[in-house]
């Protein structure tokens, strides 16, 4: 996402902790600007303006609730949203009183942050233009791969027929991409496609995610919330990682397809919505089933027609296209030019198994392309692609044996700054590379206190 034109100004007197906010926001694109105190913060403003400023509650000098009383005398139209600890939650309360947009635990999941942001950018109204999607349509629909071709074929069928569709795969297969596939070819190309990642929502979140909230509807919730399913109205509604939705939350779900209709929390009026439902999931929902994890109901409700994604072991013959699709794309992305590959490098990315499918594919090219020299990719790169360090000895002192604990502890902030380098902080590239939630990689930052060894 690309949002040079929001600019957010964050102010917090504990340095690791604003840097990694910094790099959690910079992996979404946002234009930042940082600040150590309450002081340095008023001093950026008589320079620039800002729409949003994340202040920490408390603060040597001049605090959180002065930044926030100076910015609203002078600035009316920039938001605030402060981060406090739990002890300080009820100062955050009052601090809303006095115009402050809400608050963040700090420590908390960065979705929940994010999500915030999100509100401020619509009652802002800032145009955000979006970058295209690294996976969009092009290489399936150019596919040599017979089986992928019948698929597409269903899929368009699907897709003029207007019924739920589930899309089952291995991670990285592109069940995004297919789910696209279907709306441009539908009926509903002209209206909203909304795509959820219900994976990356704990439970109470995805509720209010899907359905909406009403002002005060809990601890929190400030504001009136529009729903995806009300936003997705007329148009697509895309739930990725279906199979991860809490079982409570399934009911609610079933209900929504069955009448047509939803609740938002903290209200009983019946809200009518129009949307075309497409699923996806990389579980076996049927083993899920078993496991009383998934509801049988909501399955066949969402399971009108199955279409399955073959791994891209399954279509080795569309892997020169691939590759050099992602190498034109990752060469224009980070500002190279490609006019080598050693021939062992292309032999090995033809031959390779690809576990992580598309997208391991891709992450190796453009570990490949950032680390080319002159425009050559050489195999030394290649063969360097898992960043293990070898030893030089085998042979170790009774002093330098650790406990296999610290040692995985060790080799894991190592492995996680050389990603994070390689990747210039950005967290979201970062946590896709290393298959691992974005939260997991920003609580991992955290306790290996990454950020001070890069």
């Amino acid at each position: 996402m690309n949002d040079k034109k929001f600019k957010i100004l964050v102010v917090d007197d504990e340095r690791q902790y604003v840097e990694v906010i910094n790099m959690i926001l910079q992996s979404e694109g946002y234009d930042t600007t940082l600040a150590s105190s309450g002081e340095e913060a008023l001093e950026k403003f008589k320079k620039e303006k800002f729409n949003l400023v994340l202040s920490d509650l408390q603060m040597d000098g001049i605090n959180g609730i002065q930044v926030l009383e100076e910015i609203k005398k002078n600035h009316k139209n920039t938001f605030v949203i402060l981060i406090t600890g739990y002890g300080t939650i009820k100062n955050a309360v009052e601090a809303i009183k006095k115009g402050a947009f809400s608050y963040i635990i700090k420590g908390s999941n960065p979705a929940d942050l994010l999500s915030e942001i999100e509100k401020v950018k619509k009652e802002c109204k800032v145009i955000v233009d979006e970058e295209p999607s690294d996976f969009n349509s092009e290489f399936l629909l150019k596919t040599n791969n017979p089986k992928l071709k019948k698929i597409l074929e269903i899929a368009k069928k699907a897709a003029a027929a207007n019924v739920n569709v589930l899309i089952t795969g291995e991670s990285g297969t592109g069940k995004e991409v297919m789910a696209r596939y279907i709306y441009e070819n539908s009926e509903r190309k002209d209206k909203k496609f909304v795509a959820v990642n219900c994976q990356s929502f704990s439970s109470t979140l995805l509720e209010s995610e899907l359905f909406g909230h009403e002002k005060g509807a809990f601890t929190g919730a400030i504001n009136k919330r529009i729903g995806r399913f009300e936003e997705a109205h007329g148009g697509t509604l895309f739930l990725d990682e279906v199979g991860d939705i809490d079982l409570n939350t399934q009911v609610k779900l079933l209900r929504a397809l069955e009448n047509r209709t939803i609740e938002k929390i903290g209200s009983n009026k019946s809200i009518d919505v129009d949307f075309r439902l497409i699923c996806a999931t990389n579980k076996d929902l049927e083993t899920s089933i078993e496991k009383k994890e998934f509801r049988e109901d909501l399955f066949y409700r969402i399971n009108t027609i199955s279409i399955h994604l073959p791994s891209l072991r399954e279509r080795k013959e569309d892997l020169p296209m691939l590759i050099d699709f992602f190498l034109k794309k990752s060469a224009v992305k980070y500002n190279k030019e490609i006019f080598q590959i050693d021939d062992k490098v292309m032999k090995q990315l033809l031959e390779y198994e690809y576990k992580g499918n598309i997208r391991e594919l891709k992450n190796i090219l453009d570990k490949l392309v950032i680390l080319s020299e002159q425009g050559h990719i050489k195999y030394e790169f290649y063969k360097d692609k898992t960043y293990v360090k070898e030893e030089s000895s085998n042979l170790l002192n009774t002093e330098d044996i650790k406990p296999l604990k610290e040692i995985k502890r060790e080799a894991e902030a190592e492995y996680i700054k050389k990603v994070l380098d390689i990747l210039n902080g950005n967290i979201t590239k970062s946590a896709e590379y290393l298959d691992i939630s974005r939260r997991q990689l920003f609580n991992k930052i955290v306790e290996y206190k990454v950020k001070e060894k890069i």
